[in-house]
């Protein structure tokens, strides 16, 4: 369980990561530290992929339907435009932003701001996914969390595709992916290879 850190009188700044598969309730932490932020009287603005709209176009959605307002963007850069002045930025689906994500929370951190990011940490595949691996190495706080194995029951660490086809970034939800442990993922890679 994450314990939010100490704030002293003095501003500083720092990034955490929410991480892992799909259905691990990664935005649902996300909007509950938002949420806690906003009560304390912070100042909190929430971004997203603009091409995110699976469940609304403004607003950051759990699986849950537990919501928070946000603003889609384009890129990254936009977010140091419109964050000036902010506490805590709430950034979902980390995956899907371009290659300067990292470096926009390195300087939202150094201004003083709280920097919560959630996204996949692995693609379909099995791979390290758009710059979640770079935001871990440069974050303060790592919460990786995870899913139950709709095969198995066990903890799931992978988002398996259901169908073979599809390029890397393919938005969907149950209709499409499911949580699965490593053992229970290569048994569906190994069938989806062998035309199952």
């Amino acid at each position: 369980m994450f314990i939010e850190p100490h704030i002293t009188g003095v501003r500083r700044g720092w990034i955490e990561v929410i991480c892992g598969s799909m259905f691990s309730g990664k935005t649902e932490e996300l909007i509950r530290r938002l949420k806690r932020a906003k009560i304390a009287n912070l100042k909190v603005e929430i971004f997203k992929p603009a091409m995110d709209t699976r469940y609304h176009d403004q607003q950051i959605v759990s699986h849950d339907e537990n919501a928070i307002l946000s603003t889609p963007i384009d890129n990254s850069q936009t977010i140091l435009l419109l964050a000036n002045g902010v506490d805590v930025i709430g950034i979902d689906e980390a995956q899907f932003f371009d290659d300067q994500l990292p470096e926009v929370c390195d300087q939202l951190a150094a201004s003083g701001a709280r920097v919560i990011v959630a996204g996949l940490d692995m693609d379909y595949t099995g791979k390290p996914f758009g710059q979640i691996p770079f935001l871990l190495s440069k974050a303060d706080y790592i919460t990786k969390l995870h899913a139950i194995c709709v095969n198995c029951g066990n903890i799931a660490s992978f988002s398996f595709r259901k169908s073979a086809g599809g390029g890397k970034v393919l938005l969907g939800e149950k209709d499409l992916y499911e949580p699965r442990c490593r053992q229970c993922f290569r048994d569906g890679e190994r069938e989806k290879s062998l035309g199952h």
